[in-house]
């Protein structure tokens, strides 16, 4: 038999370990369009996999309209957060390399995680795990806006302060996903999406805090967080307990996946 060069896979990251309890607090939901739009698209539902599923948020949605749901992650730490669920399995697994069968699952969603991912190797585990005919979607938020004179200050916090300590795979979020490489026949969206909430400033410190460049940020500065200086300077125009509108821009791709 012809052996097949294969490239070492990408080394794991976990970037949200050690802020588990804050990630699941402050992180925002995901709009329900996302899984209308979904379940619009699903032949049968079965089985479906939310791979770096976090604490869970989108399992437990799935859960509501799938008969089992498989939820992993790499991060222990993360999954002893989540929601349990008489249809939802937990596991600690790499995406890119599962125990799960070959055709297995009728839908398989990735939030904001898949650009920590070996893309070559997750696409063929994709193809590998997913039934013919399946849908796989990949989805992410972009940089929250609140309104002009706090989004000049959350600009240069992200851009000028953290910028420097965002890992290298932070340049996919900001691309919309588009620098991705997807292996699949691409269904184009219905529609715009975006996560539509109202904050106080306090949930916008744990937000900030929940960052991987904050956390980076703090390990090379003696524990220094930078998130003390933006929250300082918009004190001056954002009161105690007032809650702001914010906006998180929603990019998603969604494929079929063809044997």
């Amino acid at each position: 038999m012809d052996q097949i060069n294969r490239q070492p896979m990408k080394s794991i990251k976990d970037k949200f370990s050690n802020q588990s309890s804050t990630y699941k607090k402050f992180r925002p939901g995901y709009p329900e369009q996302i899984y209308d739009e979904l379940l619009s698209l699903v032949q049968l539902k079965d089985q479906a996999w939310d791979c770096g599923t976090g604490n869970g948020q989108v399992a437990i949605r799935l859960a509501m309209d799938f008969k089992k749901v498989q939820a992993t992650d790499i991060s222990q730490n993360q999954l002893a957060q989540a929601e349990q669920h008489e249809n939802i399995i937990y596991g600690v697994e790499r995406a890119e390399q599962t125990a799960f069968s070959d055709s297995q699952f009728d839908l398989i969603t990735v939030a904001q995680a898949v650009h920590w991912f070996d893309f070559e190797a997750f696409n063929n585990e994709i193809k590998r795990v997913g039934k013919h005919g399946g849908i796989i979607s990949i989805w992410g938020y972009g940089l929250l806006r609140i309104e002009a004179d706090i989004d000049r200050l959350i600009d240069k916090f992200y851009y000028e302060i953290v910028g420097p300590y965002w890992n290298a795979e932070r340049k996919h979020v900001d691309n919309a996903y588009r620098s991705i490489p997807f292996d699949f026949e691409e269904i184009p969206e219905k529609e715009n999406k975006s996560i539509d909430t109202k904050w106080s400033l306090n949930q916008l410190e744990g937000y900030f805090n929940s960052w991987s460049s904050v956390q980076n940020f703090k390990k090379q500065n003696a524990g220094k967080n930078p998130v003390d200086q933006i929250i300082g300077e918009l004190q001056d125009i954002w009161k105690e307990n007032e809650l702001k509108g914010v906006r998180f821009p929603i990019f998603m791709r969604t494929g079929r996946i063809e044997k």
